[in-house]
């Protein structure tokens, strides 16, 4: 009895023994025990971190990247395993894998920003709509790998402590950004810490407004089906620094429904589309971020118009008169009477000049404003009569006979709608009349500054009442006017405007650029 007894008392001990050595399997010894961690298992070992790892009262979260992985970052950084165990940040990069708590996958929710044993930098987690999970830019490929003291959760790749442009957005207030970024999933590309980014970042008031304009809220907004699109028409593949931008430049972003249109005007404002850039070149480890004070949005306008069918002497005097972001704007609505290419090369010999010295003409915004209404008039609506332009100045509409015709001009195409608006192809630039300016001195009609920031100084000619035009042709301040006066719209949005004043001898009308904190 007493053999058997001992017998049976030997096989409890040792099953508690196996029990207890099977339950004090650590993080570190599941990354040991991975054959797909050995490189990780290297790294820990060479910057002293096992112990941390092993330590039985730590509660612990391991991303750990797997073989594939960590070869990969050796990849990126132009090196070798041998070079990335050398590399005297590695401790900084191993520790920013790891949490000081235990979180199982089922616990991450989407969003999620935590901060690892390295606090340089937050991690941002990404739970997609798939059940897919995400520590920054890196998936995860095996996920709740338990230990005694925590939770191991392999990943695809390593994940770097750098500023990144989401950092950016979410450190400076873009609330409303980064709630849509995190709702689309959109995290693990724009934390890739070896992506080349630039990224166009509308501000919280910037979403407000569109909300409104779209008589909807932020919630609305974050509802819209095409949102990722959206998102990521901000967003180009390479990094552009605001001294990199020409005016002019149309650029493609990450989002392939349309290009971008940039403009820099005389007073250095940078636009892109409609939207003013207030703030550049906010620099991070993977891009640049610029603010914009608008959302763009991926519509057809009627600057893709002429930009997509070949009307390049209208585009160039778009973009030499700073008239892009008029035209791009996605909520404006608009009637265009474009003249063809050969429509300029004729005014330009009647002239006497070619395309060059018709874009040298100080009247070219007053010229390309007279072929805008701001209003769409499809070939439908359009009447015999007189229609008011953004220039200030009307044109002359005739439908009676076999043509249409816009003043002496014929429309030889009709109709090429966009989200704007609608474009009408005309065989002759439209001429205001500026003989009037010349033979009463408007010359001597001065305004300044412009760029301003709301107080604009009128001086000279005989007018006797100001009014102010926003870009869709409706007068947003008038006022009587004397011979020199300031007068105040501070109160206006940014943006471009046209000053006109008029009286008995006739209109005199100018574009003047709105701005911020000047």
């Amino acid at each position: 009895m007493k053999k058997t007894y001992l017998i049976k008392t030997s096989l409890v001990a040792l099953s508690m023994i196996v029990f207890s050595q099977a339950k004090a399997q650590t993080v570190f010894d599941q990354i040991a025990g991975s054959a797909n961690h050995t490189l990780l298992e290297a790294a820990l070992i060479q910057e002293g971190l096992d112990a941390a790892l092993d330590d039985p009262m730590a509660t612990l979260t391991v991303f750990a990247p797997d073989d594939n992985a960590i070869n990969a970052l050796a990849a990126a950084l132009g090196t070798d395993i041998t070079g990335l165990l050398a590399n005297p940040d590695l401790s900084d990069i191993l520790t920013y894998h790891v949490l000081g708590s235990e979180v199982e996958a089922a616990n991450i929710t989407n969003g999620d920003i935590v901060t690892p044993l390295n606090n340089i930098n937050t991690i941002k987690l990404t739970v997609t709509s798939g059940g897919d999970v995400y520590a920054n830019q890196a998936q995860v490929n095996g996920p709740n790998i338990f230990g005694s003291n925590g939770v191991v959760h392999s990943i695809d790749a390593a994940i770097l402590p750098g500023e990144t442009v989401v950092d950016i957005a979410i450190d400076n207030g873009f609330t409303y950004l980064v709630a849509a970024v995190v709702q689309e999933e959109l995290l693990p590309a724009l934390t890739d810490p070896f992506a080349s980014l630039t990224v166009f970042a509308p501000g919280n008031q910037a979403f407000d407004d569109l909300a409104a304009a779209l008589g909807t809220d932020i919630s609305g907004l974050l509802a819209l089906p095409n949102l990722t699109d959206v998102l990521l028409y901000h967003v180009l593949g390479s990094e552009v620094l605001s001294g990199d931008i020409s005016n002019g430049d149309i650029v493609n972003p990450l989002s392939t429904t349309n290009t971008l249109k940039l403009t820099v005007t005389g007073g250095s404002e940078v636009y892109v589309n409609q939207a003013m850039v207030t703030a550049v070149d906010f620099s991070a480890a993977n891009g640049t971020v610029h603010v914009l004070d608008a959302v763009v949005l991926p519509f057809e306008t009627v600057a893709d118009v002429a930009i997509d069918n070949g009307f390049t002497s209208l585009v160039a005097a778009v973009v030499e008169a700073e008239l892009l972001p008029a035209l791009t704007n996605p909520l404006a609505e608009l009637t265009v009477f474009a003249p063809t290419n050969q429509a300029f090369d004729d005014l330009a010999t009647a002239l006497g000049t070619d395309i060059n010295g018709l874009l040298a003409s100080p009247n070219l915004s007053d010229i390309l404003l007279y072929h805008v209404i701001g209003s769409i008039a499809l070939s439908t609506d359009l009447t015999n009569g007189d229609v008011p332009t953004l220039n200030g100045q009307s044109v002359t509409i005739d439908i009676t006979g076999m043509d249409v015709m816009v003043n002496t001009s014929t429309v030889t195409a009709v109709d090429l709608e966009v989200d704007n608006g609608v474009v009408h192809v005309i065989d002759a630039v439209l001429v205001p009349s500026f003989a009037s300016i010349e033979e009463n001195n408007f010359s001597n009609v001065t305004i300044y500054p412009n760029p301003s920031n709301g107080i604009v100084n009128i001086q000279g000619g005989e007018f006797n009442q100001v009014d102010v035009l926003d870009i869709s042709g409706r007068v947003v301040y008038t006022s009587s006017f004397n011979n020199s006066q300031a007068i105040d719209i501070r109160n206006m949005e940014n943006g471009q405007y046209i000053i006109r004043l008029s009286g008995a001898n006739g209109t005199f009308q100018k574009s003047i650029h709105l701005l911020p904190g000047m």
